[in-house]
């Protein structure tokens, strides 16, 4: 799927469907929430949820007091819906409107969460680059949270193929310089109570630079 496709998909989902009418739809997302209590995190920690468009993780984050929370998502849509939902609070995140292939981060992290967009990169190439932003982003100590379909979980999503993760295959997507902290799996029940099997796992950088600009 070229850049450009993939940028229009998106943009169809969110502006043809309410959050609660797409499948990954999530009241309370706390597997997500579990791993990254995981880490530690304090107030002023810095966090950033890719694909995280219309989530409601970024709600729960602010709840809990974090101040600096940052939400990517190649659908502007996607976003513009969060800001909706959140009101005035909206003021409180910052919001890129990017592909995380292509998006050059402008300073680090210490977690960064991602559920459900890293197993629709079915190109290596794409993968590859996710990754070398992923190495951009996350300070050494810092925390990575990913939650992909498991090696049971559909084949499909959102019209799309995906590529299915356990905790071995998911770390070696990352490659060195990233320990494995904690795994869980869940069934996710959709808004039309079907099940899908998804694997979480967290990781702690243990090496290499950040980028700093």
């Amino acid at each position: 799927m070229t850049d450009a496709n993939r940028k229009s998909h998106w943009e169809t989902v969110y502006t043809t469907k309410d959050e609660s009418e797409v499948s990954w739809f999530q009241e309370n997302p706390a597997p997500s929430l579990e791993l990254i209590d995981l880490a530690r995190p304090v107030p002023e920690s810095g966090i950033i949820d890719i694909g995280g468009g219309a989530s409601r993780l970024v709600d729960s984050l602010l709840a809990r007091g974090f101040r600096r929370v940052t939400v990517l998502d190649i659908s502007q849509a996607a976003l513009d819906a969060a800001k909706t939902r959140l009101g005035e609070r909206a003021t409180e995140v910052e919001w890129v409107a990017a592909d995380v292939t292509k998006w050059q981060p402008a300073h680090t992290f210490d977690i960064w969460h991602d559920r459900a967009a890293f197993h629709f990169l079915i190109d290596p190439a794409d993968r590859s680059a996710y990754v070398a932003r992923l190495r951009q982003a996350v300070r050494p100590g810092g925390h990575v949270v990913i939650g992909t379909f498991a090696l049971d979980g559909p084949k499909k999503c959102s019209g799309l193929p995906v590529n299915r993760y356990d905790a071995a295959s998911l770390a070696g997507e990352l490659g060195e310089g990233f320990e494995l902290v904690d795994s869980l799996r869940q069934d996710h029940a959709t808004p039309w109570n079907s099940t899908q099997h998804f694997q979480f796992c967290i990781f702690r950088r243990t090496g290499g630079t950040g980028s700093t600009a």
